[in-house]
């Protein structure tokens, strides 16, 4: 059946090279482990360190889920530091998070100005970051997960600066990392080479991915930095769908840790709802990392600060244990 509706033609569009785009962020930025970082400090910090140690002990999952801004700020070094410690066993990102690490890995800089780039019609269309598409289609067809396929390829490649990618750390380490794409949201979804099919299901095979990681949180840890849809909303649903199994199988999920890292103020207790009423009430982090789902007998925390603070910050205080 013939739809009704045109679509956009996308043949039509021009692409450019990156060399040609100016870049708000480049490897200057990315902290290194030797530096010092921004000071912070808060109590609850040493004690979520001790959790994600204890859950490595038991084998039980430590999951970090976080949204792009994390490596903008240039927190890449410490993710792989972590991920190579051995202290986070799976790391959940969105389509930006593999956007910016490949630009990276790439080309040593990633992020353009939207109010310069969208007046003119050039935002996203940069040739380099559009071959995501085609790691991405190859994803699908060799049955491997969007993140895990982007991984491969950084790891394999001759990229100059491929020892800043997380994907990449992640990748030799055996950590998965999961990509979880909406579909219109990420500038390779501009390019005539993006395979929306392809896109499907590379990243739904990383969700499933996920789930499976979500199977071992008894006992375990679940940190969110800077996330406030996409982290919440799939760990909800990736933990209906482990809790229903460990159901059947007369297993609990639920004396676990979880911890929101971000830079919104929560007014009043973090464990606790607030009314419908309330704005607050539609931060899904609040609702649903910290009370909702550690209800029935989980811990959770909430640290509020900028993420090229709080990150080293928790990273320093694992490798103080």
């Amino acid at each position: 059946m013939k739809s009704k509706y045109e679509i956009f033609d996308r043949s039509r569009l021009i692409i450019k090279p990156l060399g040609e785009r100016r870049h708000d962020m480049d490897l200057a930025y990315i902290l290194k482990l030797e530096e010092e970082p921004p000071p912070f400090s808060h109590p609850h910090v040493p004690e979520i360190a001790r959790r994600i140690a204890a859950a490595r002990i038991r084998g039980s999952a430590r999951i970090l889920m976080m949204g792009a801004h994390v490596l903008k700020m240039g927190c890449s070094r410490y993710l792989i530091d972590l991920i190579e410690r051995g202290h986070i066993s799976q790391v959940a990102m969105n389509g930006a998070g593999a956007i910016h690490d490949y630009e990276l890995a790439r080309i040593g800089a990633s992020t353009e100005s939207v109010a310069r780039y969208i007046r003119s019609g050039e935002f996203g269309l940069w040739q380099e970051t559009g071959n995501l598409n085609d790691i991405i289609r190859e994803a699908a067809e060799l049955g491997l997960g969007l993140g895990e396929n982007v991984g491969r390829h950084i790891d394999a490649s001759d990229f100059p600066h491929k020892e800043v990618s997380v994907f990449a750390a992640a990748y030799r380490r055996g950590v998965p990392v999961t990509v979880h794409a909406g579909i219109g949201y990420d500038i390779i979804h501009e390019h005539p080479n993006c395979d929306g099919a392809a896109l499907g299901a590379a990243s739904y095979r990383d969700f499933l991915i996920f789930a499976r990681t979500v199977e071992s949180l008894e006992g375990g840890a679940m940190l969110s930095f800077g996330s406030s849809i996409m982290a919440p909303e799939v760990y909800l649903k990736a933990l209906a769908m482990a809790r229903n199994v460990a159901h059947q199988q007369g297993r609990v999920i639920r004396n676990f840790t979880t911890a929101v890292f971000d830079m919104v103020p929560i007014q009043g207790d973090i464990h606790h709802e607030l009314p419908k009423t309330d704005p607050g009430y539609y931060f899904r982090p609040h609702k649903t990392i910290l009370v909702r789902t550690v209800a029935d007998g989980g811990e959770s925390y909430y640290i509020c600060g900028d993420h090229r603070a709080t990150l080293p910050a928790l990273h320093r205080a694992l490798i103080a244990l």
